[in-house]
């Protein structure tokens, strides 16, 4: 999946923060658009991190997908 497709696909759940830190690093933090909670992911490679940015969303969404159990 292109970067761009994935990007897009974050956008719609989260608002995102993208910045550099030393040598090079990129930090990319995402906050939730319902609940305002917020993640944040560093790497060197943009590509790399969009792609752990993909995984986090994935996992949350099969997390919303779950139905609760009542005991």
């Amino acid at each position: 999946m292109r970067n761009t497709t994935k990007l897009k696909q974050i956008l719609l759940k989260y608002d995102l923060a993208l910045s550099m830190e030393e040598e090079n690093l990129l930090k990319l933090t995402l906050v939730d658009k319902s609940t305002g909670s917020f993640a944040c992911f560093e790497h060197s490679s943009y590509s790399q991190l969009l792609s752990k940015c993909y995984s986090f969303f994935l996992k949350e969404l099969k997390k919303a997908e779950r139905p609760t159990r009542n005991a």
